[in-house]
């Protein structure tokens, strides 16, 4: 299938609010098989187990996915990779593996400021309640209109007793 036409029906497949999470799952299965690439076809089906709560199958197919080479076929798709098995990994209670995911990824315009919101999320999980905040709030920094040095000095000042 040409990627085109296997990307159009993934949109829609994922836009179809009409279906329950199973049939999403059952109808991803269908073009994971037929993906222009295997990584696509695994980094979409784990997005439809992630989607469905199974966070276990997510976790197998988003590792195949980067495993099969989704970094170096197509890297937007390999950032949501990232996120989202890092958010799995998180939920099935190994988060030290989420935060080290997380704090591994390389930016990238299609995830924007997300691998903080989900390293907080993970530090968070982690009992890392400072650091976690501290994440958060220096990822939002660059989008606010004024107070960019106190922001950073009061993100700085949560963690600052760790370090010392």
């Amino acid at each position: 299938m040409q990627m085109d036409d296997w990307q159009a029906r993934v949109t829609a497949l994922w836009a179809d609010d009409t279906i329950d999470d199973d049939e999403r799952v059952e109808r991803m299965r269908v073009l994971a098989e037929q993906a222009p690439h295997p990584a696509l076809g695994a980094f979409e089906l784990g997005g439809a187990f992630d989607s469905a709560a199974r966070e276990a199958e997510a976790d197998r197919h988003y590792a195949a996915a980067a495993a099969s080479g989704l970094a170096s076929i197509d890297p937007a798709r390999a950032a949501q990779l990232t996120i989202q098995h890092a958010s799995t990994l998180r939920n099935l209670g190994r988060v030290d593996e989420a935060i080290a995911m997380l704090e591994a990824v390389p930016a990238h315009p299609a995830v924007g400021a997300a691998p903080a919101v989900f390293l907080a999320l993970a530090l968070h999980s982690a009992g890392r309640g400072d650091e976690a905040l501290r994440v958060a709030i220096e990822a939002i920094e660059p989008g606010l209109p004024r107070y960019h040095r106190s922001v950073r000095a009061y993100a700085a000042a949560l963690t600052e007793s760790e370090v010392d």
